[in-house]
């Protein structure tokens, strides 16, 4: 039998009676109170130099704090925290050792946090919360009884209110995704409609602009929606990507006449080959994909050519959905080649809702539009610090400047001041 290392703490017959769940939290809380010593222990060398008048250290252990639960994806984990004195003052301010590893009344990880409005809108009710994770992540879960659970929820829900409320105007949205997000959950007349919106700023960095009810997709819908990121300051981005849903481009019409859009190819591909016998669908997705991955607008307007003449004839409704309003399929050809990959589709929106979206039957019960909403918002907001930048995020600021791009490539400049004046 493999001998375990000393170090860990543990005998090789204390590991033998321990069950594979209660290994695996042993482990996970003494590899986070390694972790928390190595972390205080490497604050402490960075001031070693702070001293006082007499000479004595500013920066100190002190002891541990009051141990307390924390539930992690092996499950809950009770800790005692080390703890450090700072008695540093910098301009005035009172220094303060803050572990980023287990921030102070922190009771959950990340990822269960995340758990949480997923299993809520996949139809789990606030109440079966404990009963559903305590089976998987122990009976003592810290922070998952149904109290706790509706407390979290009505902390959210005021975030969310502050979130919908916020000033845009010092926000600049380059480009912007948006879709339209349905929902199985429990309501009282229909399943949940999400309207989300999503921009790219100057600096490549993606985030969530709206997320707000809406009745299927409509036009007035999706009104709202922009009218009112408008009265809060928002200016028009230079692209719009979405699917052919009507009701959003009759609303940027309306709102931001001025701003492009491009609809999103994989929408309008799935469109296209469910038009198309079974049989065909694979030649047919390749000859598509041909066109959207082309080099240039005259490439795939070629390709599209190529296609309606094999395809017109006897399938001409696969051929009208492929052509109808085919400019909006052509508009990233007029942005840098850089930044296709993002403006093709609407993925930001779909990767996020993936593991929910269509996926969720309907639960017996009536639910709240709010909760629901509420619930999308914290799920979309957690995706959003895994996001990436966008390629070549120095380009979008070009763009926002006004810098013209054939088949991807810069043919001119503009005035940089000009454009911050004006945005100012």
């Amino acid at each position: 039998m493999q001998r375990i290392p000393e170090e860990a703490g543990l005998t090789a017959s204390a590991a033998v009676e321990l069950g594979l769940d209660e290994l695996a939290r042993e482990g996970a809380r003494r590899l986070l109170l390694a972790a928390l010593e190595i972390e205080v222990a490497d604050y402490l060398e960075r001031n070693a130099g702070a001293r006082d008048a007499r000479g004595w250290a500013e920066v100190t252990r002190n002891g541990h704090g009051t141990p307390r639960k924390v539930t992690v994806g092996s499950g809950t984990l009770e800790v005692r925290a080390p703890r450090v004195e700072d008695r540093r003052v910098v301009d005035g301010e009172r220094q303060k050792f803050s572990s980023r590893i287990l921030p102070p009344y922190a009771r959950r990880s990340p990822k269960v946090t995340e758990v949480l409005p997923l299993l809520y809108l996949r139809g789990l009710s606030t109440g079966d919360f404990q009963e559903a994770l305590g089976a998987l992540l122990g009976e003592d879960a810290a922070g998952l009884s149904a109290t706790a659970i509706t407390r979290l929820l009505k902390t959210w829900q005021a975030e969310y209110e502050t979130f919908r409320r916020r000033d845009l105007r010092g926000r600049d949205y380059v480009y912007v995704w948006a879709d339209g997000v349905h929902f199985n959950i429990r309501l009282e007349d229909d399943r949940l409609c999400t309207l989300v919106v999503i921009g790219a700023l100057r600096d490549g960095t993606k985030e969530v602009i709206a997320v707000e009810d809406g009745y299927r997709e409509s036009t007035e819908s999706w009104l709202s929606v922009l009218r009112g990121l408008a009265r809060r300051g928002m200016r028009a981005p230079r692209l719009g990507i979405a699917d052919r849903a009507l009701g959003f481009w009759a609303a940027t019409r309306e709102v931001w006449p001025e701003m492009p859009g491009e609809t999103c190819w994989v929408h309008r591909i799935a469109n296209v080959l469910d038009k198309l016998p079974t049989r065909l669908q694979p030649r047919a997705k390749r000859a598509l994909h041909d066109m959207m991955y082309a080099e240039s607008r005259a490439a795939c307007l070629q390709e599209m050519a190529a296609f309606e003449a094999e395809y017109g004839a006897k399938y001409p409704k696969a051929v009208a959905s492929l052509t109808a309003d085919r400019e909006r399929l052509l508009t990233h050809f007029a942005f840098p080649a850089e930044h296709w990959g993002h403006l093709r589709t609407t993925n930001p929106i779909e990767s996020t809702f993936a593991t929910v979206k269509l996926r969720q039957r309907v639960t017996k019960g009536a639910g709240s539009r709010t909760a629901g909403l509420t619930m999308a918002w914290k799920l979309i907001t957690m995706a959003q610090q895994r996001w990436r930048k966008l390629n070549a995020p120095h380009l979008v600021a070009q763009v926002r400047m006004g810098v013209r791009y054939q088949d991807g490539v810069a043919i001119d400049s503009v005035d940089v001041t000009a454009d911050t004046q004006t945005a100012a």
